[in-house]
């Protein structure tokens, strides 16, 4: 077994415009204050990293890491989460999700994909310079606003879009596996992976590609009502990154899954700060130790009631605590007795 990294914190729902947090050096001081040991960049702001210079000068990249190292710090992974949503989208959401692009490629579904798509190449490269194993991201959707079987999907229409799903990603996929990184896919509604299910379906059309992985975030499971312990069993050697990310699920006589389109604050499901919600992390820390998972384990704060401030601060001694620092023995070797093959045929009789 091997033990976990961390605390790390994805930077992306804690940058704004206001010191500390406007600027990758004064926010890396800020979390390394705070107890945090490694950081997750977003691929998508310049303030913390330039993801094409990091792909293209491994003198940058090495600048970049030296910096961090300063202050304590570790890159844990890249993660290009709204870059990777552009890569696949359904036409219904063209006009909320240009705003995730440059303008350049703005009202230009094809040529936003294409910018996504090297946006992403890009970081494969980049992630290799700073020596990294993993980038999270996600899938992007065709099928997803035919979730609920109602009017009557037609028929092959799911296999269609997984199919091509899978054809935009393959060639994304590849470059990844060119240069031995992992991508992680956070499932999550929204995308075409949002499940155990989809995400089986998914590589079952890339034919099994072994970087297709996981960025296991049980909160999204938690809202799904699925058994993200039982996950963890059936998908551990496809889980590569893992979001400590908390949340609730408080079904009424009026909402349950759906949440009847309220707000965040007044829905059945929502995320919470860590400790205030209702996974069970001791059970997951326990079992991504006994699989051998030895990546981190790294904050991703959304909640709708505490500020980032005060989640960020309690996030790292929270991680801290659950990391299990795994035995290197059995817990039984003092009553050893040491054997060998006729020692054992004794025992038994033979």
């Amino acid at each position: 077994m091997k033990t976990i990294k961390g605390p790390g914190i994805f930077l992306a729902q804690f940058l704004g415009d206001e010191a500390p947090f406007n600027s990758l050096d004064s926010i890396a001081d800020y979390m390394a204050g705070l107890g945090y040991k490694g950081l997750q960049l977003p691929t998508w702001d310049p303030r913390v990293i330039d993801v094409k210079q990091a792909a293209e000068s491994q003198t940058y990249a090495d600048e970049l890491k030296g910096k961090l190292a300063d202050k304590g710090l570790e890159i844990t992974e890249l993660a290009s989460h709204i870059i990777g949503q552009l890569v696949a989208s359904h036409p219904v959401y063209d006009e909320m999700y240009d705003g995730f692009a440059v303008p350049e490629v703005r009202n230009n579904p094809k040529a936003r994909a294409e910018w996504a798509t090297q946006h992403l190449k890009y970081v494969a490269k980049a992630s290799a310079n700073l020596g990294l194993k993993a980038s999270a991201t996600f899938s992007g959707a065709l099928a997803w606003p035919f979730l609920y079987p109602w009017p009557q999907r037609p028929a092959g229409l799911v296999e269609t879009a997984f199919k091509e799903l899978a054809a935009r990603w393959k060639p994304i996929l590849d470059v990844y596996d060119e240069n031995g990184v992992d991508v992680c896919y956070e499932l999550h509604p929204g995308e075409d992976l949002f499940d155990g299910s989809t995400f089986e379906m998914f590589v079952d059309y890339l034919d099994g590609h072994t970087r297709a992985n996981i960025n296991y975030d049980p909160s999204h499971f938690v809202l799904q009502q699925l058994d993200y312990l039982q996950f963890i069993d059936l998908y551990h050697d496809r889980i590569k990154a893992f979001h400590v990310k908390d949340a609730e699920f408080n079904p009424t006589g009026k909402q349950g899954v759906y949440s009847g389109f309220a707000g965040w604050a007044d829905r059945a499901g929502r995320f919470r700060s860590l400790g205030d919600g209702q996974v069970d992390f001791n059970s997951i820390f326990s079992k991504l130790s006994q699989y051998d998972y030895d990546s981190w384990a790294v904050l991703e704060w959304e909640c709708c009631i505490k500020s980032p401030v005060q989640g960020a601060a309690e996030g790292a001694p929270f991680i801290e605590s659950h990391i299990i620092e795994v035995t290197t023995k059995a817990f039984d070797d003092f009553a050893g007795t040491g054997a060998d093959e006729a020692f054992n045929r004794k025992v038994l009789g033979l």
